[in-house]
C-alpha cells in the first residue's frame, strides 16, 4: 500500500524551494556587495554589521532550500516527522532573527514583514506536525 502524501508539507515546501533558490541568488550578490564594501569602506562604522547580514542571507537561504527539499522528498513519510520539524523551527528562527537584524540596523520594525516571513514556516511546520500525528496515531498518511 502507497502512502498518501502530505498536501501541505508538499506545497509548503516547493514553495521554500523556489523562496531558497530565490534567496541564494540575492544572498551571493549581497555577499559580493558587502565585500565591496568591506574593501572600500572598512574602517566605517556598520560594515561587518553587513557582512553578518550577508551571511546570514546565505545561511537562511540555505536552509529554507534544504528545508524544501526535505519536506517533498518526505511529504509521504510520516516517520521523517521529527526531521521535518526541527528543520521547520530553524526556518522560521531564522526569519525572526533577519527581522532583529533589520532592528538593530536601524531599521522599522515591521509586523507584516515579520508574519509574512513566517507564514510559509508555519504552515510547513503545521503540515510536519500532522505526519507527526498521523504516525503517532498508526495512520498513513
Amino acid at each position: 500500500m502507497e502512502n498518501k502524501k502530505n498536501a501541505l508539507l508538499l506545497v509548503t515546501g516547493i514553495l521554500l524551494i523556489i523562496g531558497g533558490a530565490i534567496g541564494l541568488i540575492g544572498s551571493i550578490i549581497a555577499l559580493l556587495g558587502a565585500r565591496v564594501a568591506v574593501v572600500m569602506f572598512a574602517d566605517q562604522e556598520g560594515v561587518g554589521l553587513l557582512v553578518f547580514a550577508a551571511v546570514l542571507l546565505l545561511l537562511s537561504a540555505i536552509v529554507s532550500l534544504v528545508t524544501g527539499i526535505l519536506g517533498v522528498v518526505n511529504a509521504g513519510k510520516p516517520n521523517k516527522a521529527n526531521v521535518l520539524i526541527i528543520f521547520g523551527i530553524v526556518t522560521a528562527l531564522l526569519s525572526v532573527l533577519g527581522n532583529i537584524l533589520t532592528v538593530v540596523a536601524g531599521g522599522q520594525f515591521s509586523v507584516l514583514s515579520l508574519i509574512t516571513g513566517l507564514i510559509i514556516p508555519v504552515l510547513f511546520l503545521i503540515g510536519a506536525f500532522q505526519s507527526k500525528k498521523a504516525l503517532n496515531q498508526g495512520q498513513i498518511m
